[in-house]
């Protein structure tokens, strides 16, 4: 009996220092908790001479009267009313305040108070988009699908095709061993930004009133192509694959880059640089191998007189996504008049153009200069089923033969 009783007593004794720290945690919380203004929504979208609003709400009331003050980034986009209001010591009442879209492009609403008190405003920001129309939005919206759709299965043709065969001859090996660095390299950009807090606090910090450029989709597809790529890599191995092997040249700029990662990891675990500027480091050797993985490709194709074991599906659901990346990049441009984004900073629309003019110079390889090619192979795969069903009379199998290239 009072064993128990001493066990009753130290749990009771657990519960109440239990309760004492969440007191503590909870006590602490709202000691920190933010106080000034902040808005509704941080992000908007409003069409020419149409009108969106937001409301400017008070999280604390004031001990004092302020009066606050909306600044446009830029004056000739948008008209805001009103411009500007009081907010009264013990008031806890939100303004709404009202948008009108003039003029395509992006601004930053921000704010200023009187008496002058940062922590009053430092939350009152809000980004505006003001586009030309609506039905181009969605447009752009079903365009990016359809390019995340054809690029993720873009992988399985060659897939396809070297089960079919079960040989990889003809697919280029220093293209797979460069497009799984590269697809690594940019999985780790993407699942450091946006998984990682301490990555995701530095880049806040450059960019105090930015958006994470990472979104979901972008972190499956790098890990999706990553794996689509490894089954590529485990059929070289279980495949026929000739005398096709990883060439000098390949295995010299994978060296490279594998020194260039390992110092730039280096320097960051030894604080020399921030994690995000090795993720940055990361994308530019991405960008880097997307510029030469193809050239090994067509020199192979070039060199053999055929496209033979390289899938045309591969290439041609490549295409189609490379396009309709930069048809969305353009029409965007167009109806938020943010032309700089492709020719202020051409390297996502060039990279893109790139791989779409190599894909038309494969479909070219494929459908116009080494087309016999294909013919032939196809010929051949022809005879053999013949011969297999053919009788197993040596000279049977001779006739049909002959006959069959007769034909």
């Amino acid at each position: 009996m009072t064993k128990k009783m001493a066990f009753n007593k130290s749990r009771r004794q657990h519960i109440l220092s239990y309760a004492f720290l969440l007191y503590i945690t909870f006590s602490q919380t709202l000691a920190q908790a933010p106080s000034g203004l902040t808005v509704s929504t941080h992000d908007i979208t409003v069409l020419i001479n149409k009108t969106e609003t937001f409301d400017v709400i008070i999280r604390d009331p004031f001990t004092q009267d302020f009066n606050i003050k909306l600044k446009k980034q830029h004056d000739n986009s948008v008209n805001l009313d009103p411009m500007e209001f009081s907010v009264g010591a013990g008031s806890n009442k939100s303004q709404t305040v009202v948008i009108h879209g003039l003029k395509p492009g992006n601004l930053e609403i921000t704010a200023e108070s009187e008496p002058n008190e940062t922590w009053v405003v430092e939350d009152v920001f809000v980004r505006v988009t003001v586009a030309n129309s609506e039905a181009i939005i969605y447009t752009s919206l079903v365009f990016g699908w359809i390019y995340f759709v054809a690029w993720s299965i873009s992988f399985y043709p060659q897939i396809y095709t070297n089960f079919r065969r079960k040989s990889v001859v003809g697919l280029n090996f220093d293209f797979i061993a460069l497009n799984i660095v590269g697809f690594t390299l940019y999985s780790i950009f993407n699942c450091g930004l946006y998984w990682i807090p301490e990555i995701q606090g530095e880049y806040f910090q450059r960019h105090p009133r930015g958006l994470n450029p990472v979104m979901l989709n972008d972190v499956v597809f790098s890990l999706h192509a990553m794996f689509a790529t490894c089954i590529t890599i485990y059929q070289c191995f279980v495949y026929e694959r000739g005398e096709q092997r990883i060439s000098r040249v390949a295995t010299g700029l994978l060296s490279l880059f594998a020194v260039f990662v390992i110092i730039s990891a280096g320097l960051a675990a030894g604080n020399v640089i921030h994690w995000l500027d090795f993720l940055y480091y990361c994308s530019y050797v991405k960008l880097t191998i997307t510029i030469i993985k193809y050239v090994p490709q067509a020199l192979m194709n070039y060199r053999r007189k055929s496209t033979v074991g390289w899938s045309i599906g591969n290439v041609l659901l490549d295409f189609t996504g490379g396009v309709l990346s930069m048809l969305q990049m353009i029409l965007n441009a167009y109806n938020y008049d943010d032309w700089v984004s492709i020719f202020g900073d051409p390297t996502k629309f060039g990279l893109g153009l790139f791989s779409v003019l190599f894909d038309v110079f494969f479909m070219l390889q494929h459908y116009v200069f080494y087309r016999h090619s294909i013919d032939i192979s196809k010929s051949n795969e022809t005879v053999e089923s013949v011969v297999g069903t053919a009788s197993s009379d040596p000279k049977d199998s001779k006739i049909s033969v002959i006959d069959q290239n007769a034909a």
